[in-house]
């Protein structure tokens, strides 16, 4: 039985998440902004940060339109495997039953 939110076993090719984690698109990493810390506190520069945002979204940007080339070529793939099954299925027919 699997828990919500439960770590996988070692070894498992799975991850864990909630069942309402929906996965970040670049647009969504680009537009984040962080809290600016007050005098005197540590914090991160926020050119810095929103530098790095941008590079992961561009990355983020380039991974779904290679997900989305892929997927469009495996339906291509899987079309022409289809057409060619139906023509050796239809070959096979007009030969007539093996002696």
């Amino acid at each position: 039985m699997s828990v919500p939110n439960q770590r996988p076993a070692r070894g498992s090719a799975a991850t864990y998440r909630s069942g309402a984690y929906t996965s970040l698109l670049p647009w969504q990493v680009r537009e984040r902004r962080f809290k600016l810390v007050g005098l005197g506190r540590r914090g991160l520069a926020p050119d810095d940060v929103y530098a790095f945002l941008d590079r992961v979204a561009n990355d983020m940007a380039a991974v779904y339109a290679a997900l989305a080339a892929s997927r469009r070529e495996t339906a291509v793939i899987k079309d022409a495997l289809r057409r060619w099954q139906s023509d050796q299925a239809r070959a096979r027919t007009d030969r007539g039953p093996e002696a």
